[in-house]
């Protein structure tokens, strides 16, 4: 199991929960981070034991963006990581989600600061699960930045383009409750509740067939864009070998020996 000086990793069940872990900076983004979440994602794609992934911070926040003076080399931390950015310059958006999507869900689990790096991240994952005092927003433009790292593609095609235009020019903070809303996260629970939440969340996910499981995430993202005529096209493409497969055929079993049972209950 990986993990770095700035990211842990640990295993629930079948769920891998990846922890940003530099709470004296609010969890912002740092070199040592970036590999180990990239590591993560890896390391869950790749174990067929792992059936969902819970991103969560340490310390009562989610992610406060990006250091870039830890980024830019300035200081000694996460030396030691360097030369894996400089083996893959893509490395640093592959671990934000831009430019990498894992076969498994992943559920955030957010807790205080969830903004500009941190709110751009949130953007590439499944399901989302909010204390009720997180704060969210996309600062960049307050201070003259671009939210490069996918917003102002990926945000209008989550929440209405209004609410994306408004939180991308305004750079102002949004609440736990205005966020979900406007439909940028699913649920809001008690400050300090939402691991537990999104922990729930995976154990429902790892119930159920794990290639169907798999198949109807990439289905969803790959028809998004498509027209519908397409989109029903590539979900058969998808859905029908799901059919085939020895979960299907388990499942299958299971639900008719089920009603089976309640009908002989009556």
């Amino acid at each position: 199991m990986g993990g770095t000086e700035h990211l842990t990793v640990q295993r629930e069940g079948a769920t891998l929960v990846l922890t940003l872990n530099r709470p004296e900076a609010k969890n912002a983004l740092s070199l040592p981070m970036l590999v180990g979440l990239y590591d993560g994602w890896i390391e869950a794609d790749e174990d067929d034991a792992v059936r969902s992934i819970v991103l969560t911070g340490a310390g009562g926040a989610f992610c406060a963006g990006m250091d870039l003076k830890a980024l830019a080399g300035k200081g000694m931390a996460g030396q030691q990581h360097r030369e894996r950015l400089t083996a893959d310059p893509d490395l640093h958006w592959k671990a934000m989600l831009r430019h990498h999507r894992p076969r498994k869900p992943v559920i955030a689990a957010v807790e205080g600061h969830c903004v500009a790096g941190g709110t751009e991240i949130l953007q590439g994952t499944d399901i989302r699960v909010a204390g009720e005092s997180a704060t969210f927003g996309l600062f960049e433009v307050r201070r003259g930045l671009f939210p490069i790292g996918g917003s102002t593609v990926r945000l209008q095609r989550q929440i209405p383009r209004t609410h994306a235009l408004e939180m991308l020019l305004t750079g102002r903070p949004y609440s736990a409750r205005e966020a979900a809303g406007i439909g940028l996260i699913g649920h809001v629970v008690p400050d300090g509740t939402a691991l537990e939440k999104a922990l729930s969340i995976a154990e429902q996910v790892n119930a159920c067939g794990p290639l169907a499981v798999e198949a109807v995430k990439a289905s969803v993202y790959e028809t998004a864009e498509m027209s519908e005529s397409e989109g029903l096209a590539a979900e058969l493409k998808r859905g029908w070998p799901v059919f085939d497969t020895a979960d299907a055929k388990e499942g299958a079993r299971a639900f008719a020996e089920r009603r089976a049972a309640v009908y002989r209950r009556r």
